[in-house]
């Protein structure tokens, strides 16, 4: 198992909260958003931007129960018109952390019963490291939850020319003139014959030329 790193941001110490039920401690941080925190290759938190995080941490007796908000900016892209989508968000998010000791009396008791647990609750469970919490898991899929699957610049885009490529958006006019696909041999057969009449003429003023130079 790694070791939380005491010096990143995201991890907080509880040292000073005690393990007394119903203490109570309030941390305001403005710290760096890690890599990766959002819905990649859609929309998220750029990397190394602030984020405002205000925390009230309470002893119970399983653990320290974290509550908390987050603010930050996110940047994406446009799935419509592929334009850049700035916003702010203003994410919730509550997670009880466990003592170690009380973690593992946890796991005595799912052994008896382990018929009745998955293993996805298995995963959802935090614990602290001595007095540390790392909070960037309980960030993250608030943050993610917290974002849109398709981000839009606005919510009436009309997205992109499917022909050319234009913003409709800038132009909602803007359209292309289509032709009937039934008159499109037509007209190939009609631009054929105009190119071979023009042949035709200028064949006949050649030959006109070169007879008037002969007489």
């Amino acid at each position: 198992m790694n070791r939380l790193d005491h010096r990143d941001p995201l991890v907080f110490d509880t040292h000073e909260l005690g393990r007394r039920p119903g203490s109570l401690r309030k941390v305001t941080r403005t710290l760096e958003a890690p890599e990766g925190l959002g819905i990649i290759d859609v929309i998220g938190v750029p990397e190394k931007s602030q984020i405002a995080v205000e925390l009230r941490l309470e002893s119970v007796v399983e653990g320290v129960l974290v509550t908390g908000t987050a603010e930050a900016r996110v940047e994406g892209e446009c799935v419509r018109c592929l334009e850049p989508v700035e916003d702010a968000i203003d994410v919730d998010f509550q997670e009880l952390f466990y003592y170690p000791e009380s973690d593992e009396k946890g796991r005595g008791r799912s052994a008896v019963a382990a018929d009745d647990l998955d293993e996805d609750d298995e995963e959802e469970t935090y614990r602290l490291e001595g007095d540390y919490f790392d909070l960037q898991p309980v960030l993250r899929d608030a943050v993610v939850l917290a974002l849109p699957l398709q981000p839009v610049c606005q919510e009436d885009c009309l997205g992109l020319c499917s022909e050319c490529g234009a913003r409709l958006s800038d132009d909602p006019a803007h359209h292309h003139e289509a032709a009937d696909p039934r008159w499109a041999a037509l007209q190939g057969l009609s631009a054929a014959h105009g190119d071979e009449g023009d042949g035709i003429k200028t064949s006949d003023a050649r030959k006109g030329a070169a007879e008037n130079q002969e007489k």
